[in-house]
C-alpha cells in the first residue's frame, strides 16, 4: 500500500503532465484531479502544494535544471520532465522532506510512468540538482557515509 505522500506525487505527475501538454491552469487540473479515483487516500494539501508549486515556479525550478540536464528541457519526455518539476518544486518548497526521499520518489515515479532507463536519467539529474540547492544537506550526508 502507497503512503499518501507517494499517493500525492502520483496525482501531481498526472496533473503537471497535463499542464506541460495542454497548458490548462493548475486550479482547473486540480480540480478535475480530486475526482479521481483514489484521491481520497492521496495526502490532498501535498498534493495541491506541489502542483500548483510546481506550475507556478516552473520557470525558476527549469533555470535551476538547466546546468543538471544534457539537452534543452522541452527535448525531455513529458512524463520525465513533469517528474523532475515535482522534485524541484520539493527540494525548494519542502525543506523538511530528505533530499534522498524526493530523490527516491522520483526515481520510483519513473520507474512506474517513465520510458526505459528514465529513472537512472531522473536520477543522475536529480542528484546534481540536489547539490545546487540542497548543498548542505547533501554535503552532511555524504560526510556522515564516509
Amino acid at each position: 500500500m502507497k503512503a499518501a505522500r507517494s499517493r500525492s506525487r502520483e496525482f501531481a505527475l498526472q496533473g503537471l503532465y497535463r499542464w506541460l501538454l495542454a497548458r490548462a491552469s493548475a486550479a482547473e487540473i486540480a480540480r478535475d484531479i480530486e475526482l479521481f479515483r483514489g484521491f481520497d487516500k492521496c495526502d490532498a494539501l501535498y498534493f495541491r502544494d506541489v502542483l500548483e508549486g510546481a506550475i507556478h515556479d516552473a520557470a525558476a525550478i527549469e533555470v535551476e535544471l538547466a546546468p543538471c540536464v544534457d539537452r534543452p528541457l522541452d527535448k525531455i519526455s513529458p512524463i520525465e520532465r513533469a517528474i523532475l518539476l515535482i522534485a524541484g518544486c520539493e527540494f525548494l518548497r519542502h525543506p523538511e522532506v530528505p533530499y534522498r526521499v524526493v530523490i527516491n520518489e522520483a526515481v520510483e515515479l519513473a520507474k512506474v510512468y517513465g520510458g526505459n532507463d528514465g529513472h537512472k536519467y531522473v536520477n543522475g539529474v536529480l542528484d546534481k540538482l540536489a547539490a545546487a540547492l540542497r548543498e548542505p544537506e547533501v554535503r552532511e550526508q555524504r560526510a556522515s557515509m564516509t
